[in-house]
């Protein structure tokens, strides 16, 4: 394959977006490293998953996306690689299946640690994966989008990451999932915001489009309170001071708000998406070594 091709696929799988399969993988591990049963060949293996769930989203967004004509000439945000004839619609649609295929094969893998309901979590994750833009009701044309993300890359994804590896789930694993999944759905917040005129025209009835923009923003702030909000519950409920950590990016969440505000431009809101993804693994991070401290 040419350097050419590659960049292409590479395109395709979204790499502002992978921060929202890295980060809960990232603290639900921490969570187990701090309660003592952290297992990393359970925890890498929950990373392959993750990631391969998620770049075979993007392959389904991109194909299906086309296909329903949600991906026109008048796109505003980045170039897709089926709708910009760069990736033929049949070939994007066999790396679809191959990339789940490949997901499916490291969930199985997961069962040797976590049982059967880790099958069941995996194939969910992956029909939902599929669902979210494909089949005869999409999630993302519905206005669900942004709970599917909040569930699968926040809650799901934080508490499968310590269930295969502790074999339960705490209150604390909840409560750890609610800011990681926020964030990760201020990740399609912006990007729905920069799309909401041609969501609406393909009859993608995204909350953006359902409730207009001053809503997205609500949303957004909303969110990132939460997420902030959320160290502070941990010390309450006896965690260290070091849980305080992720307070650091109260700044760069503020500037990010008032981004969001004033972008006019839809380059504006592309640099937008990718520093909110940057947040999210800043944040996990963060979260992550206070956990671990």
């Amino acid at each position: 394959m040419s350097p050419g091709r590659i960049r292409f696929w590479v395109e395709a799988a979204r790499p502002r977006t992978l921060p929202a399969a890295i980060a809960p993988v990232l603290v639900g591990a921490a969570l187990a490293w701090h309660d003592g049963v952290f297992l990393a060949p359970a925890a890498v293996l929950c990373l392959g998953f993750a990631l391969l769930v998620q770049i075979g989203t993007n392959f389904a967004n991109d194909y299906y996306d086309f296909v329903r004509g949600a991906d026109t000439a008048a796109r505003v945000g980045p170039r897709r690689a089926v709708a910009a004839g760069l990736i033929a619609p049949a070939i994007m649609r066999r790396a679809m299946i191959a990339t789940f295929g490949a997901a499916f094969l490291a969930g199985l893998g997961l069962m040797a640690w976590g049982g059967p309901w880790l099958l069941v979590i995996g194939v969910t994750s992956i029909a939902c994966g599929m669902a979210y833009t494909g089949g005869p009701w999409p999630i993302a044309y519905h206005g669900l989008g942004d709970v599917f993300v909040f569930l699968f890359f926040g809650l799901v994804a934080v508490g499968g990451t310590y269930f295969v590896q502790a074999q339960r789930v705490t209150l604390d694993v909840v409560l750890a999932g609610v800011p990681v999944g926020l964030l990760a759905a201020n990740i399609l917040v912006v990007n729905n915001y920069r799309d909401a005129e041609t969501d609406a025209l393909a009859g993608k009835r995204t909350l953006v489009v359902r409730f207009g923009r001053a809503a997205a923003r609500a949303q957004f702030a909303g969110s990132l309170a939460v997420a902030l909000a959320m160290p502070l519950v941990f010390v309450a409920r006896g965690h260290e001071v070091a849980c305080l950590l992720p307070l650091a990016v109260a700044p760069l969440a503020g500037r990010h708000l008032h981004r969001l505000g004033r972008s006019k431009e839809p380059g504006e809101l592309i640099a937008l998406l990718g520093a909110t993804g940057r947040l999210l693994a800043l944040y996990a991070l963060l979260f992550s070594a206070g956990l671990v401290l």
